[in-house]
């Protein structure tokens, strides 16, 4: 079990894995999308309150997921080369970061389209909405400091530092509508107990959770390749990669 793991720590060898999975999972990420937004779009009644602004969870609620949960990548990665010294660990966090910082601006974006209609409002200093916006910064410091500082090895040890302080602002993101009296609404999926979901509007969102995390695996192998092929760019295997493309 050990030695797999040091194999596929490999910048080689994950190199190789992250491009036979690259592409099956897009498939398979847009198929659910598919399915997600007809199913949420077309198939799902409206709300008895909302109407049909409560339509954008389809898209509002796995991205606010996913930028938890990009994070959790990024900081488990820093914290691991810390620890480590794995290469590949760098370049995972480095990966994660642009992705991650995406999702976060969605989900942001997203918040605000469907507080207009519902609080009256594009944004209000929200507990939940606040600790998202500092994650967002928090993504966007990383970036900064990664580009900030020449030497990789370097700029890997300092951004997993701040990426591994920035993790007590995720269990606060994470129950601050519990933690303090918020507009926004509270859990209704992840709650104790059945979800407070009608099934035909629970199934899509769902659909459309799955569809966003295979989106973020496909992307994140995609540009650990790109990082990888950058950090070991004087190794042999990365020029016979090149060598074989030239070739074709």
């Amino acid at each position: 079990m050990i030695k797999t793991l040091h194999k596929y720590a490999s910048p080689m060898h994950f190199h190789a894995v992250a491009r036979a999975w690259s592409a099956p999972l897009l498939w398979l990420a847009a198929a659910l999308f598919l399915a997600g937004l007809v199913g949420g779009l077309v198939l799902a009644p409206a709300d008895y309150q909302q109407g049909e602004s409560f339509r954008i969870i389809y898209v509002h609620v796995p991205s606010a997921w996913l930028s938890m949960f990009a994070y959790l990548v990024m900081a488990g990665a820093g914290a691991t080369s810390l620890i480590w010294r794995v290469k590949l660990m760098d370049a995972i966090a480095r990966a994660a970061a642009p992705l991650g910082a995406s999702f976060t601006a969605l989900a942001l974006a997203t918040g605000s389209l469907w507080g207009k209609p519902m609080w009256g409002t594009w944004w209000v200093w929200d507990a939940r909405l606040t600790s998202e916006l500092l994650l967002l910064l928090l993504y966007l410091g990383y970036m900064a400091l990664q580009s900030a500082i020449d030497d990789r090895r370097a700029a890997a040890r300092a951004g997993a530092v701040l990426a591994v302080v920035g993790v007590v602002n995720i269990p606060i993101i994470h129950y601050s509508v519990e933690w303090w009296s918020t507009l926004h609404q509270p859990a209704t999926i992840t709650r104790l107990g059945a979800p407070a979901m009608a099934t035909s509007m629970l199934i899509p969102l769902l659909l459309m959770a799955l569809a966003f995390q295979l989106l973020f695996f496909a992307l994140l192998f995609i540009r650990v390749r790109s990082e990888l092929l950058e950090f070991e760019q004087r190794a042999s295997w990365v020029r016979e990669i090149l060598r074989q493309a030239r070739s074709r």
